[in-house]
């Protein structure tokens, strides 16, 4: 039962990370790093934002698992495998969020850096939840994860180069495709300095182990 709700918490933050995502770009201020390159694909292709992520997330696993080609071990092939459904899932959310804000359009440039902040917080608290219950990892983080393990590179130096590595390759395709820049503006990098910042202060203070069991008491966090 335990486990069981743990599951629950990390799918009710993916709900909340790809609502997040959605508000980010509704706001029309461009979308986060690790959505970039996905966003730009669903302006140029018939592929909707939801599509996008999942396939860009399965190439991810695929490099995930030619990272771990000569040092895996069971728990590395479950873990990574385990990122299939839940990316599905994830895709998912994020076209059925785009549908339901479909209507959402900033009036201005404040509603915009409005629906910016909002994007922010509930991106944010999107992540906490899917990092709290510590049953699984989404396929972006995986993929920095082995690739800081092999090349023994420490993780959050590598997680900086990989989103900036996938920024540039958005300003790249949006150019390939239309001549100009498409879907990465200054929002992409407020949401890039700031979400981390929100997400340890939620940690710290709001879901914190302690709130979390007033909730569910029988969950061990």
């Amino acid at each position: 039962m335990r486990l069981v709700l743990r599951y629950i918490i990390f799918i009710i933050g993916l709900f909340f990370l790809s609502l997040g995502i959605v508000f980010i770009v509704t706001s029309t201020l461009g979308t986060t790093p690790i959505s970039s390159v996905n966003y730009v694909l669903s302006l140029n292709t018939p592929l909707t934002l939801g599509m996008a992520t999942f396939c860009i997330n399965m190439l991810l696993i695929i490099g995930q698992f030619w990272l771990i080609r000569d040092c895996r071990t069971r728990k590395d092939i479950a873990e990574i495998a385990l990122q299939i459904p839940f990316s599905f899932l994830f895709g998912a959310f994020i076209d059925l969020n785009m549908m339901l804000c479909s209507q959402l359009h900033p009036e201005s440039y404040l509603a915009a850096l409005g629906f910016l902040a909002l994007g922010c917080i509930v991106q944010a608290i999107g992540v906490t939840l899917e990092l709290k219950p510590n049953v699984a990892i989404m396929s972006a983080e995986g993929f920095v994860k082995y690739a800081a393990r092999r090349y023994h590179r420490q993780f959050g130096r590598l997680k900086v180069r990989f989103d900036i590595s996938l920024v540039t390759f958005a300003v790249i395709l949006s150019l390939c495709f239309k001549g100009r820049i498409e879907g990465v503006r200054e929002g992409s990098f407020i949401a890039a300095a700031v979400t981390g910042y929100v997400v340890t202060f939620m940690s710290a203070h709001i879901f914190t182990r302690a709130n979390v069991r007033r909730i569910l008491p029988s969950a061990r966090l």
